[in-house]
């Protein structure tokens, strides 16, 4: 229980804690994390990443790196070594590096025992007629005639699985459970496939491959995992994971005489954000992106190099806790999270992205000060730097106007500002081209009003402060405006296809002046550029040239611009909100009753609704009375937009999807042909 000063336990750790109190002895705690290595982390990961390695902080338990490599047809080591890398570079170390491809043995002999006990057995028919025999949520299942082979038929055959005797897609080895059992994952699911392909550890040792559901647990189990945590589409696994636990246990408890518990958690989704890891390397074979790691993908690696920091993605994570239910957060509370430790952490500098040149009249041409500026205010020991000051500046374009009316604070003819760290000045006139386009600013400043010099002058109140680079010093570099990649806060739950939402003004590449103190930056260096946002060393910077990445702007120009459409006052109060879920079934009822122009409206509202449906509410509405048919129009239309989020098509939405692509009724008959 948490004491009055501590953080409240969330229900992961309650799990633990009264683990601990039931007999769990400490020492025996041990936790993983267990990527796939077909494709770079992402956002989403460091959820998991921060539950596991952060119960193996709170209780002083190792966590295992485990990669989960059982497809080798997606899987590369240069996957493999992005993940340690990310991992690492959040600040987590893990106890033991292992691989599910290290246990191939084990779980092949493991698999000869449940054959010889009758648990096990080689099917030898098409995937097509195995999806066929599968039955529906509320139809059992009906036998496979290989069922029955004889324990000396499957040994002899799953022997020549292995040897390489059959080619892919003739056999597969299926656990015997139950063909009638309500949860369809029960019903004999395969073990073992076929695949001629070269693994990325094993290389051609093996041509039969575990599937996941067989190799995951039982990888827990050899390495003696106390709590194996998942996300929430996992809890239906949860049965057959047990299972196959349970028979393994019987073959090797005197070896690993403990057994794992799976527990699920919520998993994180952003707004304005994919997660699918096929989506997101689509984006990278097209070229949308210029790789995994580009400052605008979701990736930790992508992140990385945008700007953020551990730090910041940590308490991002804090922030949106532990959950046992999916909800979408708003990615601006990952882009508060590193702008509060930019703040407190990145120097200041200041920079001019879009230059206009001011001439100062009566300064001296041949005159420079090195003014003295802080290196960062919210660090009294970031210490300060001097600045060069002379004749020509440049400050923004956006920062004068020749006319503006007394709300603008900025600079105009005939009106004060103050230069950031500098003096006051007074615009006079300006030098345009032939266009009309203003070319440079004139105006005069007053010596004596030098920030922190202690005179009257200087303790003068004008309303604006510009920041500013001299020209004679100032240096040129490339910076990278980025903004969000998709313009849609769902762009993956959208009748169209995700690319159609790519936002056509993602990456803005233009010539900047920053102040002479970069000339040692470093890649991944942060700093605020003064008035604009904060801003990081990119990889590609040379010696001749900074590259710098925008991180995030100062202010959220997002929630600004989305406030009004997003705001009613039927939001405003919670307790008036109904389910998803249930307002989907409520537009459903009535579906087949309205008109066509009727029907594509409420089938627009029944999309916006599922960007907030989870498989596990979903699934079962499969089940729907045949006579119900709006509502199983609704489900398939809801399952139509979790498929392009990256929902596994598994054996139930199969097998809802063919009947109701056969159904009397030609609207649900139509829509589940789309998929």
């Amino acid at each position: 229980m948490a004491t009055e000063n501590s953080k409240p336990l969330n229900f992961i750790e309650q799990i633990v804690e009264d683990d601990l109190k039931n007999g769990l002895s400490k020492k025996d705690l041990r936790f993983r994390f267990p990527p796939e290595p077909n494709g770079y982390l992402h956002i989403g990961h460091t959820k998991a990443i921060g539950i596991s390695f952060g119960l193996g902080e709170k209780y002083d338990a190792p966590v295992n790196l485990r990669f989960d490599d059982t497809n080798p047809t997606k899987e590369e080591q240069a996957y493999v070594d992005a993940i340690k890398e990310d991992i690492a570079w959040l600040g987590y170390k893990w106890e033991e590096e292992c691989y599910s491809s290290d246990y191939f043995d084990q779980l092949f002999e493991w698999a000869v025992l449940m054959i010889i006990d009758g648990k096990a057995y080689v099917d030898s028919q098409s995937s097509e007629s195995m999806a066929e025999q599968k039955g529906t949520p509320t139809q059992p299942g009906i036998d496979s005639p290989y069922r029955n082979r004889t324990i000396e038929q499957n040994l002899e055959l799953f022997q020549q699985m292995r040897n390489g005797d059959f080619e892919e897609g003739t056999h597969v080895l299926r656990a015997k459970i139950d063909m009638k059992h309500t949860n369809m994952l029960m019903r004999d699911p395969i073990m073992y496939r076929i695949l001629h392909a070269s693994h990325h550890r094993t290389g051609t040792n093996w041509c039969i491959y575990p599937m996941y559901d067989w190799t995951h647990g039982e990888s827990d189990y050899i390495e003696q995992i106390s709590h194996s945590l998942c996300s929430l589409e996992f809890k239906p696994h949860r049965e057959l994971y047990n299972w196959f636990k349970k028979c393994v246990y019987n073959y090797s408890a005197h070896k690993y005489p403990k057994l794992p518990k799976q527990r699920e958690f919520a998993r994180l989704n952003l707004n304005y954000t994919i997660m699918s890891k096929r989506k997101l390397l689509r984006l990278v074979e097209e070229g949308v992106v210029s790789g995994w790691d580009d400052p605008r993908m979701p990736t930790i690696s992508g992140l990385r190099r945008r700007g953020y920091t551990p730090k910041a993605i940590k308490k991002f994570i804090n922030s949106v806790g532990v959950a046992k239910r999916d909800n979408i957060i708003d990615v601006s509370l990952l882009e508060f999270c590193v702008r509060e430790d930019l703040n407190k952490t990145a120097p200041r500098i200041m920079a001019v992205l879009n230059p206009v040149k001011l001439t100062i009249t009566n300064y001296q041409s041949d005159k420079t000060e090195f003014l003295e500026a802080e290196n960062n205010p919210e660090d009294p020991n970031s210490g300060s730097r001097k600045l060069p000051f002379s004749k020509t500046l440049y400050i923004e374009r956006d920062d004068f106007k020749e006319e503006a009316n007394n709300k603008y604070f900025r600079l105009t003819i005939g009106k004060e500002v103050r230069l950031k760290n500098a003096y006051i000045i007074k615009a006079e006139s300006v030098i345009k081209d032939g266009q009309g386009e203003i070319q440079e600013i004139h105006c005069t400043y007053d010596p004596k009003s030098l920030s922190g010099s202690g005179t009257e002058e200087s303790l003068r109140k004008v309303k604006g402060t510009l920041h500013w680079v001299s020209v004679a010093y100032a240096i040129e570099a490339e910076v990278r405006e980025y903004d969000r990649l998709f313009s849609h806060e769902a762009p993956d739950s959208q009748e169209e296809d995700f690319m159609t939402f790519l936002n056509p003004f993602s990456l803005n590449q233009i010539t900047a002046f920053v102040e002479p103190n970069i000339s040692n930056v470093q890649p991944n260096d942060h700093f605020q550029f003064q008035r604009l946002g904060y801003f990081c060393v990119d990889k590609d910077s040379t010696e001749t040239k900074v590259v710098f990445n925008k991180t995030v702007g100062l202010r959220d120009n997002w929630a600004k611009q989305t406030q009004k459409a997003t705001i009613s006052p039927k939001q405003s109060n919670p307790k008036q909100e109904r389910k998803p879920i249930d307002v989907i079934k409520q537009l459903g009822k009535k579906y087949t009753n309205l008109s066509a122009e009727k029907q594509k409206s409420v089938k627009a509202e029944i999309i916006q609704l599922s960007a907030n449906i989870l498989y596990e509410e979903l699934e079962p509405l499969f089940a729907t009375a045949t006579k119900k048919t709006g509502t199983r129009i609704a489900v398939m239309i809801v399952l139509k937009q979790l498929l392009k989020k990256g929902q596994e098509r598994n054996q139930q939405i199969i097998d809802f999807i063919e009947k109701a692509s056969t159904d009397s009724n030609k609207l649900l008959a139509e829509e589940a042909s789309t998929l």
